[in-house]
């Protein structure tokens, strides 16, 4: 009986993927939006330390093809390895400016940046751009048009991924495009749920002062997540744009993959309900199908789960495609199999663990991922 339970968990999990797909295409089919307005739009890009090709995604932000936006590099101090990166590119190019924090109002060291940031920038759409966050040279169109219905207070990007030299690198640059990216299509075309992502999003600013502003924020981990539920609550539109994002994971190992993701499943179990929470489990079939074989050893139950196995990859893989994520490389079929594996340890994780290490810090989260408590700073050995 309890194999059954798991076979049909897995096949469930398999046919909302394949659903998913469909949407994915649908979605990616149609134009996006255009417009000849280009109202001004201020990019704030929090820095931490020297991402994987830092100046060749600034550089591709000053490529943008739209005329009127500015991009504010908020750095923590002088003693960043970001500092003399941002200040290069202050010195090349006037529209970007260098901002050094000021306070730290909270627990979330990127909220705290934007509290800085937001008050600096000169326009009245503000967009969130990660780090390590890469766009299309046509991606601000795009969200300008989207912001033409007054009714929008935010705008997202679908997540893929970029460039990799590491296996672990490659692990979440697949995860981001066929995992999350895929998931913000699917939402949007079959339950027009707009799901936002800060790797990339846009803030109409009355919005979000309406919200409180990023101060609101500051102690709150998954502050896109809660920043698009709020704004939802107080009647404002989200969209979720056709253009990607790229996530520029060039060398991440495959144990910081696994430790980022150990942090995710705390925020996700802690900022959703209980019933999406198990949703997330059911659309990672293959480790239900692998547990169905170790309980009821067969070649019936092997050859399910070959071919639950095979569709999986192609499913991860056309989608990523889709995406623009890439290159892929030959060892995507493993890569699949690795990460569906980790990330299901992680989701188990987020049912028992209420703490998160996070830049050498321990963090304990509370509801809608609200951080109530901190431990003394870790040291150098215990961070790594």
């Amino acid at each position: 009986m309890f194999t059954t339970l798991l076979v049909c968990a897995s096949c469930v999990g398999l046919l909302a993927l394949v659903v998913q797909r469909l949407c994915v295409g649908i979605a990616l089919r149609r134009s996006p939006r255009v417009t000849s307005s280009t109202p001004g739009i201020s990019i704030l890009k929090p820095l931490c330390g020297l991402d994987d090709a830092l100046d060749d995604n600034l550089a591709a932000f000053a490529a943008l093809d739209y005329p009127n936006f500015e991009v504010l590099l908020g750095v923590k101090d002088r003693n960043d390895a970001a500092w003399p990166v941002a200040q290069r590119w202050a010195a090349r190019d006037r529209r970007f400016r260098v901002v050094q924090q000021r306070s730290s109002p909270g627990l979330n060291p990127k909220v705290n940046q934007l509290v800085t940031l937001e008050p600096e920038a000169e326009h009245a759409l503000l967009m969130v751009s990660d780090s390590n966050a890469r766009l299309p040279s046509g991606a601000l169109r795009e969200i300008a048009a989207l912001f033409e219905n007054p009714e929008v207070g935010c705008v997202t990007n679908p997540v893929s991924g970029l460039l990799h030299d590491s296996f672990g690198a490659l692990l979440d640059n697949l995860h981001l495009a066929s995992g999350i990216g895929a998931a913000q299509l699917g939402a949007k075309t079959l339950a027009d749920r707009d799901l936002v992502v800060g790797k990339s999003m846009t803030l109409r600013r009355t919005a979000l002062e309406q919200l409180g502003g990023f101060e609101h924020f500051a102690d709150v981990l998954a502050e896109d997540y809660v920043i698009g539920q709020d704004l939802r609550a107080n009647g404002w539109r989200l969209e979720v744009a056709q253009t990607p994002v790229w996530n520029v994971s060039v060398s991440r190992s495959t144990r910081s993959f696994f430790d980022r993701y150990l942090r995710w499943g705390v925020i996700h179990r802690t900022a959703v309900t209980l019933p999406t929470s198990l949703a997330q489990g059911l659309v990672n079939p293959l480790p239900w199908m692998a547990l169905a074989l170790v309980l009821s050893p067969g070649l019936g139950l092997a050859s399910l789960l070959l071919g639950a196995v095979i569709l999986k990859v192609a499913l991860d893989v056309s989608s990523a495609r889709a995406l623009k994520c890439g290159p892929l490389g030959w060892r995507v079929a493993f890569a699949v199999l690795v990460k569906d594996a980790l990330l299901f340890v992680t989701w188990l994780n987020g049912f028992f663990s209420r703490t998160v290490l996070w830049r050498g810090r321990r963090l304990r989260v509370g509801a809608r991922s609200r951080l109530i408590g901190t431990r003394p700073a870790l040291t150098p050995a215990e961070a790594t």
